[in-house]
């Protein structure tokens, strides 16, 4: 191969002795100095014909059943049968209609994605290589040359004839190999879901995942984990370590080569953490939200690449059983630690040994980068660290004001998870505070709804009141033993099942960057979190904390619920060599409320200022506000160099309350204002047009990376 050509090679790819790329796992398709691995789809291929048909005419084509047409590459798409596949390929070839005929081909762990080829051949030659040189070469593989490249010094545009012998594919990694072609590309139209999907049976109904609306199911309550999925869906170098009572490692979702590593049962003393017939699988539903490998059938978890690190603990919280937790997953290299379990006490402060040890896996584990801790809050719809009033408790067991600590869950270092419903509620039993990091989806249910061995309180007051809610779909013991009779159950929630869904989406953004700390990846999972907002009292102590303070975090949700799109995003930013990385963060807002004039196109102005003087990377912008009819108003920031970017265009409608983020990602306009400096007075701008309804800046702030 030409050593100009910046091509990369495949490690498994190799060549024939034809000159011809080969790979064990498939085609190799060069694509800008990369290689995707490309396999024959067994259902579908391409005919271009010599004219135009009728829809009508190709439907009575003998050789498969006709599908569409791809307009702009003049193809037709037929369907068949994996056994036929071959010979009505061939049919097609020896019809005299027939141009050109080809497999469809879908792209090595993505199945969803169908590639079809074209008759376009980009060729870029080496310096020096004359026209009758490159004649002479299209001439050899039966190329038409079609026109030069814009651009592209030497980049021509080729035609492949009837004449050829082999698809475009197979011809450019040919090509790629002369010493006179410094690249070669095959076109070639790729057609995929709008986002990556799994093909496991049982996707569709994990609706935390992704979903579309529907019965119980609020627009926006899932993590997002489609988009997140386009760019990994794990890697197995990323370890989930699930601390619980035990996991039925015979699971289909739990097979794969790497899948499972470094397996621990500090119960038995050994390494086999298996379920012991004695009641349902914690762990087992667990680690299922997390990992549950893509394999094609049942459920796929939020991180479907990563290992698992099962640790089935001793059923204990002395100092020497979190001491072994915590170094056995350091020491065997865990990524992620998911803890779905606390202290069976009202208030249990940690002592210094246990600290330590979380302290010691957030600041030495993964090599002195810090393994990310995640905590479930608990199901017992009381403070992680605060005061209530307790009454109506069976026998009286609490009365009066009542301190509650729950210790595992108030390390600063940890990221401690709450639980919100399908329809974007606070779960009616998820513990709350200051504590609390992010929330992920889980089901609702009345406080009291726990698990056996996992140490939150079993039975609190009960509340009076309907609640909405999906339960939440993952992997159970297989057969008739844990949650249901089966190898799944939808019998699973609590804050038990929220933390593992959090604990998958920092292995996806580990995925993307590993070089991230464990804060960093905290603050990534807070920085990115929808703010989704309960305006509702909780049913049992009547209690309100579903919205957001100054600091953008909320008594329920923390800083909102956990997305993955947008985390994955946010790591990919802060790759080495990424230019648009910000090495520094500023946020400052503005609490101060201002009424929006109402029918005036001059609007209102709310300031913030910045002293530093460096580059802006990166903004966001987050406003809180109130209104008869959003639809009403426009909304722009405005630079320190008057520069101004319209962040809302009345597109809002009949609704009331705008709680939400602008970034670069959801707001490309917002890429006008980077590379200036950030010092100056950045204003929020808003303009209400039509009189009579009114409405409240309540706060908006201001996020610069420079």
């Amino acid at each position: 191969m030409n050593d100009n050509s910046g091509i990369q090679r495949h490690p498994s790819s190799d060549f024939a002795t034809t000159g011809e790329p080969t790979s064990s796992m498939g085609l190799v398709l060069q694509r800008g100095g990369e290689e995707l691995i490309l396999a024959k789809a067994l259902d579908r291929f391409t005919v271009r014909f010599v004219t135009d048909f009728p829809v009508q005419q190709l439907s009575q084509v003998s050789w498969a059943i006709w599908q569409r047409s791809i307009t702009q590459a003049k193809l037709e798409l037929f369907q068949t049968t994996a056994e036929q596949i071959e010979a009505a390929i061939a049919q097609a070839r020896s019809d005299e209609n027939v141009v050109f005929a080809s497999h469809a081909y879908t792209v090595q762990n993505n199945p969803e994605t169908f590639v079809y080829l074209a008759d376009q051949i980009t060729i870029q030659f080496a310096d020096g290589v004359d026209t009758v040189k490159i004649n002479l070469i299209a001439s050899q593989f039966q190329l038409v040359q079609d026109k030069p490249i814009l651009g592209l010094p030497n980049a021509f545009v080729f035609l492949v004839s009837k004449q050829a012998t082999e698809n475009p594919v197979k011809i450019a990694n040919q090509l790629q190999t002369m010493p006179e072609v410094l690249a070669a590309e095959a076109n070639v139209l790729i057609e995929s879901e709008p986002h990556y999907q799994p093909r496991d049976t049982m996707y569709s109904q994990q609706w935390y995942l992704k979903h579309n609306g529907g019965n119980e199911l609020s627009l926006g309550s899932h993590i997002a984990v489609e988009p997140a999925w386009d760019v990994t869906r794990g890697v197995r170098s990323v370890v989930v370590a699930v601390v619980d009572d035990s996991f039925d490692l015979n699971h289909p979702d739990f097979q794969g080569s790497g899948k499972v590593v470094a397996p621990r049962d500090l119960r038995e003393n050994d390494f086999l953490p298996l379920p012991d017939g004695k009641g349902s699988s914690h762990g087992t539903a667990c680690a299922g939200l997390a990992v549950a490998e893509e394999n094609g059938t049942g459920i796929v978890g939020v991180a479907p690449g990563c290992a698992l690190m099962p640790i089935r603990t001793t059923g204990f919280l002395d100092d020497e059983s979190i001491e072994q937790i915590f170094n056995w997953a350091i020491d065997k290299g865990a990524s992620v630690i998911s803890c779905s379990w606390g202290a069976s006490a009202v208030y249990f402060p940690l002592s210094l040994r246990q600290k330590a040890a979380i302290t010691r896996a957030v600041i030495q584990g993964r090599n002195g980068k810090g393994c990310v801790v995640l905590f479930a809050a608990g199901n017992a719809n009381r403070p992680v660290s605060g005061t209530v009033y307790e009454q109506n408790w069976p026998n009286n067991v609490l009365q009066g004001l009542t301190d509650w600590l729950g210790g595992f869950a108030v390390h600063p270092d940890v990221i401690t998870v709450s639980a919100s419903t399908s329809m974007s509620k606070k779960a009616a039993y998820s513990n709350w505070g200051t504590n609390i990091s992010v929330c992920a989806p889980s089901n609702n249910a009345p406080p009291g709804m726990s698990f056996p061995e996992k140490g939150f309180l079993l039975t609190q007051p009960t509340i009076n009141s309907s609640l909405t809610g999906l339960g939440m779909l993952t992997t159970d013991q297989i057969g008739a033993a844990g949650y249901d009779v089966g190898n799944f159950t939808t019998n699973f929630g609590g804050t038990s099942s929220a933390t593992p869904v959090v604990a998958g989406v920092a292995a996806l953004v580990l995925s993307v960057n590993p070089d991230l700390t464990a804060q960093q990846v905290k603050r990534i999972l807070e920085t990115t979190a929808d703010k989704i907002v309960d305006s509702d009292s909780d049913p049992q102590l009547g209690l309100y904390g579903g919205t957001y303070d100054a600091n953008g975090h909320s008594q329920w949700f923390g800083y909102g619920k956990v997305n993955a799109a947008k985390a994955v995003q946010a790591a990919l930013q802060m790759r080495p060599g990424n230019t648009s990385t910000a090495s520094k963060q500023i946020q400052v807002s503005n609490s101060s409320p201002v009424e929006i004039p109402d029918g005036n196109p001059q609007g209102v102005k709310s300031a913030i200022a910045i002293s530093e003087a460096s580059t802006v990377k990166d903004i966001q912008v987050s406003v809180n506000l109130t209104h008869d009819f959003l639809g009403d108003l426009e909304i722009y920031l405005i630079a320190p160099n008057n520069q101004q970017v319209l962040l809302q265009n009345r597109t809002l409608g009949c609704r009331t309350a705008l709680k939400t983020t602008y970034t670069l990602r959801s707001h490309p306009l917002l890429k006008q204002l980077l590379s200036q400096s950030a010092k100056g007075s950045w204003q929020l701008w808003l303009i209400d047009y039509v009189p009579q309804d009114v409405g409240k800046l309540i706060s908006w702030e201001l996020s610069l990376g420079i």
